[in-house]
């Protein structure tokens, strides 16, 4: 049983109902898991993403199913990265799933016979991290989740904000680099080409191509199996001292560093939490974002800025916020 310490105080209405399955519905693998109103979670499965609309529902029916033969739960909540609508119930675009203007929620829920309700990955991540993590105590928190992309949330006065439509805020796609690498939304240098784990190899091919840094190990590894380079292992060397996967991180730590300077100058947030994928590899590379973003934000030492933390909740944030969102909304 995995365990992540909650900051449960004492129960009201909806601490009665008992425990929610929080699904994280990502490009490659469905997780799913059992978590108390205190914020533990108690057991897991994980399954991979198919990649048409009738199989992904059946894949994430067959997780719930599997929890609840284990477990008494009464709501389930949905993570996924994508556009929903104001209500949370419609799938208005998903780039790493197949749902387009599809009514999930209630498909879902008409499927597995429980309350269903519907987040995005990274509100669900700022809503675990504000209620039982890194942000915990903030007045206004931003959290950047990064991992294949970026996504983003903004906790106002302990309240998501999701703008007139439910899809704020969007800050993956401002457009950071000048010229920068083309983006699938139709723009370029859009903060999460060159600050995400994909970044991360694309930077590294690149110097590979320019053929930086001829003493690598990780260089000549690649060059014998380009399809062996991957983020995860470009953390790896670069935790290994390789001149290589040194650079790749170094780039990425400035672009994050620039990016979380206009964050800064947008919403002035007390704690940025940088979570996602990446942030596992956060040693390597927050210290230097932190200056960096000191440096670029306006008004640089004649301010104060934001704390920015590393997620508490690492991989389980996703998971444990799609869950307090269930467990409220079945509570109301």
């Amino acid at each position: 049983m995995e365990r992540v310490d909650g900051a449960g105080g004492g129960p009201g209405p909806a601490a009665l109902l008992g425990p929610t399955v929080g699904v994280d519905v990502g490009g490659t693998s469905i997780r799913g898991a059992v978590v108390t109103p205190s914020g533990d979670v108690v057991d897991t499965v994980t399954a991979p993403t198919p990649h048409s609309a009738p199989a992904l529902e059946d894949g994430i029916a067959r997780v719930v199913a599997e929890l609840r033969e284990r477990h008494e739960v009464h709501a389930v909540g949905l993570a996924l990265a994508g556009f929903l609508d104001e209500h949370r119930r419609t799938v208005r675009f998903a780039p790493h799933l197949p749902w387009r203007d599809v009514a999930v929620g209630g498909l879902m829920q008409d499927r597995i016979g429980l309350p269903v309700v519907l987040e995005h990955d990274a509100n669900a991540a700022a809503l675990a991290e504000h209620r039982f993590g890194a942000a915990s105590g903030a007045r206004n928190a931003v959290v950047v989740a990064i991992g294949t992309g970026i996504g983003a949330a903004l906790v106002q006065h302990g309240e998501l904000y999701r703008g007139s439509f439910g899809v704020a805020p969007e800050l993956g796609h401002l457009q950071v680099v000048p010229d920068g690498r083309p983006c699938a939304c139709g723009k370029r240098g859009c903060w999460e080409r060159s600050c995400s784990g994909t970044a991360l190899v694309e930077t590294a091919l690149e110097f590979l191509a320019s053929e930086a840094h001829p003493e690598s190990s990780l260089a000549r590894d690649v060059r014998s199996d380009r399809g062996a380079l991957t983020g995860r292992r470009i953390a790896a060397a670069a935790h290994d001292g390789d001149p290589l996967a040194r650079a790749v991180v170094d780039d990425f730590a400035q672009w994050l560093g620039v990016g979380l300077a206009f964050v800064a100058d947008v919403f002035d947030p007390d704690v940025v939490v940088v979570s996602g994928g990446v942030a596992g590899s956060a040693p390597l590379f927050l210290d230097a974002a932190r200056e960096i973003c000191a440096a670029h934000a306006t008004g640089a030492g004649h301010r104060p800025l934001a704390r920015i933390r590393s997620t508490q909740l690492g991989d389980y944030a996703g998971l444990i916020g799609a869950a307090v969102a269930a467990h409220e909304q079945a509570g109301t």
